[in-house]
C-alpha cells in the first residue's frame, strides 16, 4: 500500500513519470494514486510533445512502492485482468466525482 504522505505529496504538486512503450517514451502527469481492495493504482495523463493532453485519455496502472526502501523507484504494473481494470477504473471515476464535488463546495 502506498504511503499516505506520498499520496498527499503527489496531490499537492505536479509530478511526472516517463513510460517506455514500443513506440517510444511518453511523459505522463500523475493524476493520483488510489487504493482498491488493498491494492494501489496510479492514474496517469499521457502528454504530447507540447506537454498537452488534448483527448482526456487517462492510463491506469498497478502501483507498488518498496516499503523497505523509499528511495527505490516505484513499480508500475500493467493490468492484464479485465475485471481488475474495471474495478480500478470505477474507483478512479469515483475519485473524479469527489474532486469535482469538492471543487463545487
Amino acid at each position: 500500500m502506498a504511503d499516505k504522505n506520498r499520496k498527499e505529496e503527489i496531490d499537492a504538486e505536479e509530478m511526472y513519470v516517463d513510460i517506455e512503450l514500443d513506440e517510444g517514451t511518453v511523459k505522463c502527469s500523475i493524476v493520483t494514486i488510489f487504493e482498491v481492495e488493498g491494492k494501489d493504482y496510479i492514474a496517469l495523463l499521457p502528454l504530447d510533445e507540447n506537454g498537452e493532453n488534448e483527448d482526456g485519455e487517462v492510463w491506469i496502472y498497478g502501483y507498488k512502492e518498496d516499503e523497505n526502501d523509499p528511495n527505490v523507484e516505484p513499480e508500475l504494473i500493467y493490468i492484464e485482468d479485465e475485471e481488475e481494470y474495471e474495478r480500478a477504473s470505477d474507483a478512479f471515476d469515483e475519485y473524479l466525482d469527489s474532486v469535482e464535488f469538492d471543487e463545487l463546495v
